[in-house]
């Protein structure tokens, strides 16, 4: 075990809770040991509603994880979404005084970049480099090394409300599981999706859940915007069961089997069968009908993400267009109805590669999942390796020392 580590991940959604169980094996690859899958209960829009609700749903969920891999899970990272996670952008300075940059000067300009005023209801959860200045020279990468008299960093620093996390801390403790790390969303799922060329290039990740739609916008490798919208899939979900009067359960499945993003695309002459509230018996509802509802809510979806990325500032910095994930992105004709209104190339993105007990899990809705592993991943290499032989250019399959320095702070 001590050659191969096990690592956890529990991604806590509106819609599920999906607890992963993999081994590390020889080639860094990872096996799929253990998977629980849950419906959520008690979680709404990403945040905690109803606290007993929640938790028996993620201990239920890690029972199954522990039950199909046969190992007792004792801690886990855990994603994290909801409308009260905030991002800014900050600076850190400090003095190197001509000498070598070392590893403890790094750490010390990303602690200067945190010294900014952070309400005492909110939390860091996250602090990402987004690059360095040595003495006034820009764009360095990685400075390790390097000769200075004045070391700058530019980080990325993710903050949520300190009620949210404590309770959503408390829910997976209650289930005897300890929680390591929490991970935003939208970057565990970027781990998955994106690739290094998108990164450096200029991306946007969009992961659309149930109850929110998570974006972080990568350019030159880094992190340099994140953002969560109180929007997702079930509202779609609540537009069919009022536009069509059907009860939640059926708008899903309606929307799950007969729905489509893009009401051009969809035939005319095309119908389906369906008893509504009211309805003596099934009645024939136009597929083109269903197709508008949809199309209203998912245009608004990316008008707001289009939005929110033009107030970010970096709209024109994104070559490689955007990733859609997360279970909404599954809806035929979303990319084109994404594409038309961002005016970016879109593409569906999902876990692939994996190994073990993966049935389930090779769709776009488990990529925070299998994401939260690889995260699991870099804090298990980081536990196992000495900081000083890791920085001295120790080769890592997994990331350079700089993507090593990016997730694991703080």
């Amino acid at each position: 075990m001590m050659d191969e580590p096990i690592v956890v991940g529990i991604d806590i959604g509106t819609t599920k809770v999906c607890t992963l169980v993999a081994r590390v094996e020889s080639d860094r690859g990872l096996r799929v040991l253990g998977v629980g899958i849950e419906p959520s209960q008690g979680i709404k829009k990403g945040t905690i509603v109803d606290l007993s609700a929640a938790s028996q749903a993620i201990a239920r969920s890690i029972e199954k994880a522990q039950r199909t891999s046969g190992l007792e899970i004792t801690s886990a990272i855990v994603s994290l979404a909801g409308s009260h996670v905030s991002s800014v952008n900050s600076r850190g300075v400090v003095g190197i005084s001509g000498r070598v940059i070392e590893q403890d000067d790094i750490a010390r300009a990303l602690e200067a970049a945190q010294a900014i005023a952070i309400p005492h209801n909110r939390e860091i959860i996250h602090v990402m480099q987004r690059g360095f200045v040595v003495d006034g020279q820009d764009g360095i990468r990685m400075p390790l090394g390097m000769h200075g008299y004045r070391l700058e960093v530019e980080a990325h620093i993710i903050t949520a409300a300190a009620s949210a996390v404590a309770n959503l801390r408390q829910c997976v403790q209650s289930a005897g599981v300890q929680v390591s790390q929490f991970v935003l969303n939208p970057l565990a799922s970027a781990e998955v999706v994106l690739s290094e060329t998108e990164r450096q290039m200029g991306a946007i990740v969009c992961d659309i859940g149930g109850g929110t739609t998570d974006l972080a916008i990568y350019i030159d490798g880094d992190v340099w915007h994140t953002m969560v919208l109180a929007v997702g899939g079930n509202h779609i979900t609540s537009d069919i069961a009022h536009g069509l009067r059907l009860s939640i359960e059926q708008a899903e499945q309606v929307k799950k089997t007969q729905g489509h993003a893009s009401e051009d695309m969809v035939s005319p002459s095309d119908a389906f069968s369906i008893r509504a509230f009211g309805s003596e018996g099934p009645a024939q509802i136009n597929s083109r009908e269903l197709s508008h509802i949809i199309q209203a809510r998912v245009e608004e979806i990316f008008e707001l993400v289009l939005q929110e990325i033009k107030r970010s500032g970096y709209d024109g910095l994104l070559p490689a267009g955007m990733i859609l994930t997360g279970g909404t992105s599954n809806l035929p004709g979303i990319r084109n109805v994404a594409s038309n209104i961002m005016g970016l190339p879109v593409r569906t993105g999902k876990p692939e590669n994996l190994i073990g007990l993966v049935d389930q899990l090779h769709f776009p809705e488990y990529s925070t999942s299998v994401g939260l592993l690889y995260w699991t991943l870099l804090m298990s290499e980081a536990s196992a390796t000495q900081p000083t032989s890791f920085f001295k250019g120790e080769k890592r399959d997994w990331g350079t020392v700089k993507n090593f320095l990016k997730r694991l702070l703080p």
